[in-house]
């Protein structure tokens, strides 16, 4: 839209490039920042003259002064601020983690704080870390209300950016929207234990077998549904701070395999059935509806042809590595 400046944070990650792809589609004016400019995942779905048009730079979110310098140096408009460290980082090096995850956040309000008017949205990656295991919510589906008991210092530290934007609001009137992202799956996802859902896509089109770590009912999410999601929340207008679950394709682990077979006969794919991850797949997501309108959600079957057909030209390209497989 005319006058729109985006800031996306963590833009080289897998949500960043479809962050990405689908802003310059548009033509939007963008700020792509992360600690690294190299544009490895973006160019995954990107070609290079798209690449030229987005402002790639170099920003520690954990620097306020830089932060906010960023914000008016670039007549920043919209935020989507997508960087943090997760589970295994943060377990690792609990400091680090909190300087990311949480005073980065902080000082993402703060920059919108202090540019409020020429800053007009802001939208930010919570996670489902922030609730407790699928046994402790007997209410289905699952709300955004709920309690959260998060498990991990990861979900303790976007419990505090959810409370966080609570008080920027209560204070200082800053609007906000976090999302919750469960299983996010498409080219670009290749770190994480729940990257195993797009991992089996990349195997199989690679012509290797794959075994997902895991099992159960789970909640999938195509990577190009959650970036709109992202986008329109930032849009939106919204008055208030919220944080919204996300649903898209509820089901059980052995039901993706079955789809994913039926669509690429050549898989080779197995899974855990006896490993369940520790949340709850049944969510509610007519909070995010409330304030969207309609969701972006590509079907599971057209998802994972598209993805295929991106894995394909990709290998096809060298530009995928497999050791990612491993």
């Amino acid at each position: 839209m005319t006058g729109e400046t985006f800031l996306l944070t963590g833009s080289l990650g897998c949500i960043g490039a479809w962050v990405l792809r689908n802003l310059v589609s548009e033509g939007a004016n963008i700020v792509a920042s992360d600690l690294a400019t190299d544009p490895i995942r973006p160019g995954q779905l990107l070609s290079d003259e798209e690449l030229s048009r987005i402002h790639f730079t170099k920003l520690d979110v954990t620097d306020r002064k830089a932060v906010v310098g960023m914000v008016a140096e670039h007549g920043i408009t919209h935020i989507i601020h997508l960087a943090g460290l997760q589970v295994p980082f943060c377990r690792a090096n609990p400091s680090v983690g909190a300087a990311v995850n949480v005073v980065g956040t902080v000082n993402i309000f703060e920059a919108a704080r202090e540019h409020w008017g020429q800053v007009k949205g802001l939208s930010y990656a919570s996670s489902l870390a922030v609730l407790g295991p699928s046994h402790l919510y007997t209410d289905t589906p699952v709300r955004d209300d709920v309690d959260r008991i998060p498990q991990t210092l990861y979900g303790v530290y976007k419990t505090a950016n959810e409370e966080t934007a609570r008080i920027y609001w209560q204070d200082w009137q800053i609007p906000s929207t976090a999302l919750r992202p469960y299983i996010v799956y498409g080219v670009a996802r290749d770190q994480g234990m729940t990257s195993d859902i797009a991992k089996a896509i990349l195997a199989t089109v690679a012509g290797k077998p794959y075994h997902i770590k895991f099992g159960g009912p789970v909640a999938l999410q195509y990577a190009d549904d959650v970036a709109k999601m992202f986008i329109a929340c930032a849009r939106s207008g919204y008055q208030g701070a919220t944080s919204c679950n996300l649903r898209n394709d509820v089901l059980d682990v052995a039901e993706f395999v079955a789809v994913l077979k039926e669509e690429l006969p050549s898989a080779e794919v197995t899974f855990n059935a006896d490993n369940l991850l520790p949340f709850p797949a049944d969510l509610d997501d007519s909070g995010l509806r409330s304030i969207i309108g309609d969701i972006p959600h590509t079907s599971l079957r057209a998802a994972i042809r598209d993805t295929a057909d991106r894995f394909a030209a990709l290998l096809s390209a060298g530009k995928v590595d497999l050791a990612q497989l491993n």
